[in-house]
């Protein structure tokens, strides 16, 4: 048997190679069983044959019910009603049928299904509808025949996502204006796409895409996997916004929820042909105790079917760059990872291992670079799977990305838990750059999740309150002046240590001083909190714009330098006492004084001989820093103590600050 690169690169995993093997073995037979000798991406189109569609001369509708004893098609065009001319009829393997004439069914009529079965019956919102909306009088959702003419035409048909390093801009198009509303995809388009643009990211992910009921549920209680909100707009104006940020070079990725589904029945997949399992597992382990949430089965085909078929159709029909695949851990244990502690590879490889939702990972990922090679698939996993992130070919789940979801964990529990004096600079160099080597990470220092009520931003935990009342350039706070200072410290050391991505959740790179709060009973319904408020970023007279340019010339810096394409970081020089740290990746030179307060003037740094040049510094003055650095002049290494061969860079290095150096010289000492 042939050994698998991914155990050949870590010898610590030999004694679980037959868990590889087995991964690699039952996934080659489900998807043989699957496309039963055609592509992983020929199987995974079931949206063009379920759902409702119209050919040159009828309308037909498919679902799949198996446990369904007759339907009917039921909306404004026959008053709701259960009428035999709009029965659906049986045609094999729990699948159903109806084709009606072009003039029974016009544009913008309201449908659904009424569903019966041995013993009940309910209203259902078919299952692989593409538009869904809700009665702003009723709130009830009804799916809605979509027919607006011609498709939509693709001014940047052939764009191609960049192969990396990503720049990730994690945004939700509905609370993404400054109006207490929710907000939609045109202004996003025009809103948003150029602040994206002028920071220099490269990616956007966009949350909250695909139907949900509720609002607050920030998007991950799914109802309808295969219409996007209609509370943002129409998809023609989703296509749009994607279609214009290609424009622009920037990529667009979107939060896909296989993990579990909303438990809502009429419009949502809960009891959808009268049973609890035709989705999903039955009994207890087909419901998610922390999320009150319905767990797909992955060891069925039809579901496989359904959600592989998802997958594709938001990257054919809107053009998606890839996923952000939510809930990772949660699919790969029985116990869902919760509250267990992975210490050690004996922890994955136990029978609490899915193997199912293994085998769904690798054949999704499959499919997802077999439809577009470039496309981006990210898994948000905090138990560190080794080789989650690893290559099909290599043996791996096939991601591209695993989150580093204990960055952020890092920075809340130092901030939290540690005096300034107390961080230790070489815990936060290992920290922020240690992965496995056979696999790339997005490192960010928060994301939404740090932001939601309940939680607090970085610059919330470092200012607090006097956000609301000194972030005025005219009211001088020695808290607020630290905050700033480490918020910026904070960014640069966990972008430029990045596995090879890094994120940003919008409004956080100018220190957003609101939490998220989405509209719900306990505010009174209020969207206060569910917007962001760019003006503030935009006014001269506050501090905010200081850490918006920074964040700026930061993501530009790092992007031009392709630096988190460089697998290597080699650090330096790292003093406890002192609180300096110092690395280099490419031929950049970070330099970082933790210090609270302590200075060094003339800080000898080991380098081979060489010539430096300033080209960022969070204690500019136009990033709200004191400038006591001059960034106009060139910095040489020097001998040391007479002796050619061993030189240092002298630097003045401020407390509480960073600064990054072009070498300009020779090779660097490693």
């Amino acid at each position: 048997m042939e050994t698998l690169a991914i155990l050949q690169n870590d010898p610590w995993l030999m004694p679980y190679a037959q868990a590889f093997f087995d991964f690699q073995r039952l996934a080659g037979e489900k998807e043989q069983q699957l496309t039963m000798g055609q592509s992983i991406s020929d199987f995974a189109t079931g949206h063009l044959y379920f759902g409702l569609h119209k050919t040159a001369d009828h309308w037909v509708l498919r679902e799949w019910a198996p446990n369904a004893s007759h339907i009917f098609l039921i909306g404004t065009f026959n008053q709701w009603e259960d009428q035999d001319s709009f029965r659906l009829q049986p045609i094999g393997s729990g699948t159903w049928e109806i084709k009606l004439a072009p003039e029974q069914l016009k544009h913008l009529d309201l449908y659904a299904l009424s569903m019966h079965w041995e013993g009940g019956s309910g209203k259902r919102i078919p299952a692989w509808t593409r538009r869904v909306v809700q009665d702003s009088h009723t709130h009830m959702f009804n799916a809605q025949v979509w027919d607006p003419g011609d498709r939509y035409q693709w001014k940047n048909p052939n764009y191609q996502a960049p192969s990396g390093p990503h720049f990730i801009y994690e945004a939700h198009v509905g609370m993404a204006g400054e109006e207490e509303r929710v907000h939609s995809f045109n202004e996003f388009r025009t809103d948003i796409l150029p602040k994206v643009q002028q920071l220099g990211y490269n990616v956007i992910q966009l949350m909250a895409i695909p139907e949900h009921p509720y609002y607050g549920s920030f998007g991950y209680h799914v109802s309808s996997f295969f219409a996007p909100s209609s509370r943002f707009g129409t998809p023609e104006e989703l296509k749009q916004l994607i279609d214009e940020a290609h424009g622009m070079g920037i990529a667009v990725i979107m939060d896909l929820i296989h993990s579990h589904a909303v438990k809502n029945e009429v419009e949502g997949l809960g009891c959808y042909d009268g049973t609890r399992y035709q989705f999903f597992h039955d009994g207890p382990r087909g419901e998610h105790p922390a999320w009150d949430s319905y767990c797909f089965n992955y060891s069925k085909n039809e579901v496989l079917h359904f959600l592989l078929s998802n997958i594709k159709y938001w990257l054919d029909e809107f053009q998606f760059d890839g996923y952000r695949f939510d809930g990772v851990t949660s699919m790969l244990y029985f116990d869902h990872g919760l509250g267990k502690a992975f210490n050690g590879y004996a922890d994955y490889f136990t029978p609490n291992l899915d193997y199912d939702a293994v085998v769904y990972f690798k054949l999704a990922n499959r499919l997802i670079h077999e439809v577009k090679p470039n496309a981006l698939s990210i898994a948000e996993d905090m138990s560190g799977l080794p080789g989650l992130a690893a290559s099909l070919d290599q043996g791996g789940l096939g991601f591209d990305y695993r989150m580093s979801m204990g960055v952020p964990d890092y920075w809340i529990k130092m901030i939290k838990e540690k005096a300034d004096e107390d961080w230790e600079v070489g815990d936060i160099f290992y920290q922020m750059s240690a992965h496995r080597h056979d696999e790339k990470v997005v490192s960010y220092a928060e994301s939404h999740d740090q932001a939601l009520v309940g939680d607090k931003t970085i610059i919330f935990r470092l200012i607090d309150k006097e956000m609301y009342f000194s972030m005025r350039k005219d009211q001088p706070n020695l808290l607020v002046e630290r905050g700033l200072a480490l918020h910026k410290m904070i960014r640069l050391v966990t972008a430029s240590c990045a596995g090879g991505a890094y994120l940003n959740f919008m409004g956080n790179e100018f220190g957003h001083p609101e939490w998220i709060d989405f509209p719900r009973e306990g505010n009174q319904w209020s969207y206060r909190h569910a917007r962001r408020i760019w003006s503030i970023a935009n006014d001269h007279a506050l501090r905010y714009h200081w850490l918006k340019d920074f964040d700026q010339h930061m993501i530009q810096l790092l992007k031009s330098k392709q630096t988190l394409k460089i697998p290597e970081i080699w650090k330096i020089w790292e003093s406890k006492t002192d609180q300096v740290l110092v690395y280099s990746r490419g031929d950049l030179l970070f330099v970082f004084n933790f210090h609270p307060d302590q200075s060094y003037t003339d800080y000898g740094i080991p380098h081979a001989p060489g010539k430096f040049r300033l080209v960022l510094n969070t204690d500019a003055g136009y990033f709200g820093g004191y400038d006591r650095v001059d960034d106009r002049i060139p910095y040489y290494t020097i001998p040391v103590n007479g002796n050619s061969n061993e030189h240092h860079l002298r630097l003045y290095i401020p407390a509480r600050s960073a600064m990054v150096f072009v070498h300009e010289g020779l090779k660097r000492i490693r």
